[in-house]
C-alpha cells in the first residue's frame, strides 16, 4: 500500500506541474495552432527564459523554426527535446534533418539511427537503414582494380612495397637468408631487407635475389625508390649506419631514409639523408618520375598528426631543399604513409586518418597547379578493413602492386597485383559569375555547391572577376545555388565529366526582373503530400520574395494559395489556408514586418486551367502560389 500511495502522490504531481505548464503555454499553442510561427516562438521563448521550458516547449520551438526553415534554431531546440526519450519519433526525425542541413551528417546519422529503431517500418527508416553512412557506400561502389595476390610472397613473413623499373621487380621482404638469423622483436620474424627479381611481361618472376652491396644489414630495411636512370637508390632502415645502432632518449631506434649509389650492380656509397634525426623517424620514400622532388612519410614535430607526409626537392648536385609538409588536405591527426606520385601527378597514399574500411586505406588526389584536389578513398576490393599501403601503378599499362595484412596473419604482408578497371580522377570546376543585363562579372556572390539529391557540400564566394572554384569528383553531378543581394537567385545543374577542368557560367538576373505587372513572379514552390511546412526548395523561391519587399521597403504583398481539384473543396481550402499562413511565416521570419505580409488560402476556388478531366500538368499548374503586389512603394536608395 504505501508504494501505491507513493505512486499516486508522484502521479497528481505531476499532473498539477502539467496544467500548470499548460498555462503558461496556451498562448504559445494558440499562436502555434494559427501558424503564427514568429509570434509563437517568442512566446515559447519567454518561457524558456522564465525557467519553465521542459521538452513539449522545446519540441514546440522546434517545430517553429522546422516550419520556417531555420535549421540552425531549429536543430538548437530539438537537440534539448530529443533528452526526453518519450518526445515522440518523429521529433528524432526532424532533428535529423535539420543536423544534415547544418552538414552535421555524423550526428544526423546517429539520431536517424535512433528515428529508424523507433520506427523499423517506416519508409524513411529503411531507406536510411539502406545507407546510414560511407561505409557502405564504399563497400557499393563500382570496383575499379582486379586484385590478385603475388606467388612471389613467401610463406608466414612479410613481403611489401612492390614496384618495377627497368625490367626488373623490387621489393622488400622478411625471408631469411643465409647468415642472418637475427629476427625483429616486434613481429618475431626476420629482420627485413631489400630485394629484386625479373619479371616476364606476364607477370612471372625469377631470379629472385637480395640486393648486393651495402644496403642490406642484421637490421631492418623498409620501403625503397630509385632515380629515373635506376643509379640511385632511396630506402629507409633502422637508425644504423657504418657499424653503429643508435636510439633516442627513450631508447628508440627511429627510422631514416639513406641513398646509396650502384657501381657494377653493386649498391655502395651509403649515405644518410641530412633531413633525418634521431628522435624521430623519416621513412617510406618515393621518387617523382623526373627525379626532382622526394616524398616521404615522418612523425618530425610540427606536423598535424601521427604521421604526416612531406616533399622535398632533389637539386640537380644531389642536394636537398627543405622538406614541406604536404598540409591538412593530405594529412590528419592520423596516420599518412606509403606515398607515390605518378607520371601524371596523380598522388596516392595510405591512411587511417581519413573515412576509410579500418586500418589503413590508399586513399587517391590529383596534384592541380600546386594543390592537391580532394582525396577519395580508391575503394574495395583494393582497401579492405586490414591495413593497405604501398600503392605503385604503371598508368600507361593500368597495372600495378599494393601491400596488405588482410590474410590469416596479421603481422603477414603480402604484395598483390592489380589492374585498374576505371580511372579515378577529379574536375577543377571554375564557376563565373556575371549580370545578366550588362554582362559584367559579379564579386560577392555566394555559390553553394550540392550534391545531386541536394546535401549541401559547401559556400564559396566569387571573387572580384566573378569566380570560384570548386575540386569535384569525376563523372558526379552536382548542383550550384548562386545568390546575391538585389539579383534573383539562380539554381544550375552541372553534369557529371571526366575532364579535367570544367567552366560553368551563371548570369544573375536583377531583381526587377522578378516583378511582372502586380505579380512576383517566381518557380513553382511545393509542398509534401498533405504538408504545409517549407521545404528547402520552396525556402529558396521565397528569399526572392524577401529581396524584393527589402528592395521596396513600401510594399505590401498577399500570399495566395491555391489547390487542383482532387480532394473535397473543405479539405482543399483548409489546406491551402494552412499553406499559405505558412508560407506567411517564412517571410515575417526572414525580417519583413508582419504588417506588410498577408495571405489566404482559396483552395480549388480560382483554377488557373478549368477543366473537368485535368492532366497531370493541369493539376500542377492549378496547384500553385501566387505574390500579389498590393502596394508597390519606392525603393530603398
Amino acid at each position: 500500500m504505501k508504494k501505491i500511495y507513493l505512486y499516486l502522490v508522484i502521479f497528481m504531481l505531476g499532473i498539477s506541474s502539467l496544467h500548470a505548464q499548460n498555462k503558461n503555454v496556451l498562448k504559445a499553442d494558440k499562436l502555434f495552432n494559427k501558424f503564427e510561427f514568429v509570434d509563437a516562438a517568442k512566446v515559447y521563448a519567454a518561457i524558456v527564459e522564465k525557467g519553465k521550458g521542459n521538452s513539449y516547449v522545446y519540441k514546440q520551438l522546434g517545430d517553429c523554426y522546422y516550419n520556417m526553415y531555420d535549421a540552425k534554431n531549429a536543430t538548437k531546440w530539438y537537440e534539448k527535446a530529443v533528452g526526453d526519450k518519450n518526445i515522440g519519433k518523429e521529433v528524432y526525425y526532424k532533428y535529423a534533418q535539420m543536423l544534415k542541413a547544418n552538414g552535421n551528417y555524423e550526428e544526423a546519422n546517429k539520431y536517424m539511427a535512433k528515428f529508424a529503431a523507433m520506427a523499423p517500418a517506416d519508409f524513411r527508416a529503411i531507406a536510411f537503414k539502406k545507407d546510414p553512412n560511407y561505409v557502405p557506400k564504399l563497400l557499393s561502389q563500382e570496383k575499379k582494380f582486379n586484385v590478385q595476390p603475388l606467388l612471389i610472397n613467401a610463406e608466414s613473413v612479410q613481403d611489401f612495397g612492390g614496384f618495377v623499373q627497368d625490367g626488373k621487380f623490387y621489393f622488400t621482404s622478411a625471408r631469411d637468408k643465409e647468415g642472418k638469423a637475427k629476427t625483429y622483436d616486434w613481429t618475431a620474424q626476420p629482420t627485413i631487407d631489400l630485394y629484386q627479381a625479373g619479371i616476364t611481361e606476364e607477370g612471372t618472376f625469377y631470379d629472385i635475389e637480395a640486393l648486393q652491396g651495402d644496403v642490406n644489414t642484421k637490421y631492418n630495411e623498409g620501403t625503397m625508390a630509385l632515380s629515373p636512370d635506376g643509379n640511385t637508390i632511396y630506402f629507409s632502415r633502422n637508425n644504423y649506419n657504418d657499424g653503429k645502432f643508435a636510439k633516442d632518449s627513450v631508447g628508440v631506434s627511429n627510422i631514416k631514409i639513406y641513398k646509396a649509389s650502384k657501381v657494377d650492380n653493386r649498391w655502395t656509397a651509403v649515405q644518410e639523408l641530412p633531413f633525418n634525426s634521431d628522435n624521430f623517424s623519416t621513412g617510406h620514400p618515393a621518387v617523382t618520375a623526373d627525379g626532382k622532388h622526394l616524398y616521404f612519410a615522418s612523425n618530425r614535430p610540427g606536423g598535424y598528426g601521427q604521421s604526416d607526409i612531406y616533399v622535398v626537392a632533389i637539386n640537380d648536385d644531389g642536394s636537398f631543399g627543405e622538406p614541406e609538409n604536404l598540409g591538412q588536405r593530405i594529412n590528419t591527426e592520423g596516420n599518412e604513409k606509403f606515398p607515390f606520385m605518378s607520371d601524371k601527378n596523380n598522388f596516392y597514399f595510405s591512411s587511417d586518418g581519413h573515412q576509410g574500411l579500418g586500418g589503413l586505406d590508399v586513399f587517391f588526389s590529383r596534384f592541380i597547379d600546386g594543390k592537391y584536389t580532394k582525396v577519395r578513398n580508391v575503394g574495395t576490393p583494393l582497401n579492405s578493413g586490414a591495413d593497405d599501403f604501398s600503392f605503385w601503378i604503371d598508368e600507361a599499362k593500368e597495372t600495378g602492386f599494393f601491400s596488405s595484412n588482410r590474410g590469416v596473419n596479421g603481422l603477414d604482408d603480402d604484395i598483390y597485383s592489380f589492374k585498374a578497371l576505371a580511372p579515378l580522377c577529379d574536375v577543377l570546376m571554375t564557376v563565373h559569375v556575371t549580370d545578366k543585363k550588362t554582362g559584367k562579372p559579379l564579386a560577392n556572390t555566394a555559390v553553394a555547391i550540392a550534391d545531386s539529391e541536394g546535401n549541401q557540400i559547401g559556400t564559396k564566394t566569387t571573387d572580384e572577376n566573378g569566380v570560384v572554384e570548386y575540386m569535384t569528383a569525376c563523372s558526379t553531378d552536382y548542383v550550384l545555388n548562386a545568390t546575391k543581394d538585389e539579383y534573383e537567385g539562380k539554381k544550375v545543374d552541372v553534369k557529371g565529366t571526366d575532364e579535367e577542368e570544367s567552366e560553368v557560367s551563371i548570369a544573375l538576373n536583377p531583381i526587377e526582373k522578378i516583378i511582372v505587372e502586380d505579380q512576383i513572379v517566381l518557380n513553382p514552390i511545393y509542398f509534401d503530400f498533405d504538408k504545409s511546412n517549407i521545404r528547402k526548395d520552396a525556402a529558396f523561391e521565397l528569399d526572392k520574395v524577401v529581396q524584393v519587399m527589402m528592395k521596396y521597403p513600401e510594399m505590401l504583398v498577399h500570399a495566395e494559395s491555391h489547390t487542383d481539384k482532387r480532394g473535397t473543396n473543405a479539405y482543399n481550402m483548409k489546406l491551402s489556408d494552412r499553406r499559405a499562413k505558412t508560407t506567411v511565416q517564412y517571410i515575417i521570419s526572414k525580417g519583413i514586418d508582419a504588417s506588410r505580409i498577408s495571405g489566404d488560402g482559396y483552395g480549388e476556388t480560382q483554377p488557373k486551367v478549368d477543366c473537368t478531366k485535368c492532366t497531370d500538368e493541369e493539376h500542377q499548374l492549378n496547384r500553385r502560389s501566387e505574390f500579389i503586389i498590393v502596394s508597390k512603394g519606392e525603393k530603398a536608395e
